[in-house]
């Protein structure tokens, strides 16, 4: 029991060290992370779409 109530203190201790964002570091965190996102599935879509026309002209 008491090796529990030690892990319990030392996890309130390290919770206490957490320095969590700020609202202004999250919203650009979410614009970065959502532009990337946007551009690599733009690119992918493209890709596929040109290699989806070039197979389809080979077979056809």
């Amino acid at each position: 029991m008491e090796k529990l109530i030690s892990y319990f203190r030392l996890s309130r201790a390290e919770l206490s060290k957490v320095i969590f964002p700020l609202p202004m570091q999250v919203k650009s965190a979410f614009i970065a992370v959502f532009s990337v996102v946007t551009v690599i599935t733009l690119f992918l879509a493209l890709v596929d779409l040109l290699m989806s026309y070039s197979i389809s002209s080979v077979i056809n």
